[in-house]
């Protein structure tokens, strides 16, 4: 088989690692010192693409973090590093590690690490965050291509097509939705209003 016909290895593939922790009340300003150091340490190694966490509730003691890798070998040389096991040490007494799960492509920057404590934003809402990303990208793309091949708008409406897919891609998955799901963050992770609530206070007014 020839490189053309292989596929693409999972560990070649950007690597979202989700984890739940449970914080303490008492706790969280020293976690919360103690998560950014982490950040701190995992941004200083190559392939590290970005990372976020958000608490379950406004009073709830689960906390989900996300991290990403550019590929699994470089995800590998963090987690084994021995700078993270120094880190992970210090905040033995913090935290309660609770969960950890692994996903490539794009939907770990969707996905809940805990079905059912922390809502996956709607399909409406990823597609527009998706969205965001994808149109100031594909507009800087044919402004540079239209300068620098002035007759790429005379080639068939498939081979641009596949010219323009194939190097933004891989700008996009890596670099791009990271970037536009960390800013949109608050509005895609925001739970709606219950028409119960909304009701009892109605009621108890």
């Amino acid at each position: 088989m020839s490189p053309q016909e292989r596929t693409a290895s999972p560990d070649d593939l950007p690597i979202t690692v989700s984890i739940t922790r449970l914080v303490k009340p008492e706790n969280i300003p020293e976690a919360t010192r103690w998560v950014q150091a982490g950040v701190n340490l995992a941004n200083r190694y190559d392939g590290f693409l970005g990372s976020g966490w958000v608490r379950g509730t406004a009073d709830g003691e689960d906390w989900h973090m996300l991290y990403r890798f550019a590929d699994r070998a470089r995800l590998d040389a963090w987690e084994n590093s021995a700078e993270r096991a120094e880190w992970l040490e210090r905040g033995r007494d913090l935290v309660v590690h609770q969960r950890t799960e692994r996903r490539t492509g794009i939907e770990g920057w969707f996905d809940a690490p805990h079905a059912g404590e922390a809502q996956t934003p709607p399909p409406w809402k990823q597609t527009i965050a998706i969205w965001c990303g994808f149109f100031p990208v594909n507009t800087a793309f044919t402004y540079v291509i239209s300068w620098l091949w002035p007759s790429f708008g005379l080639l068939p409406i498939w081979l641009r097509c596949l010219i323009s897919t194939a190097i933004l891609c891989p700008i996009m998955v890596p670099f791009v939705l990271p970037l536009v799901t960390g800013w949109l963050k608050p509005w895609l992770t925001a739970q709606p209003r219950r028409p119960s609530t909304v009701a009892s206070s109605i009621r108890g007014a």
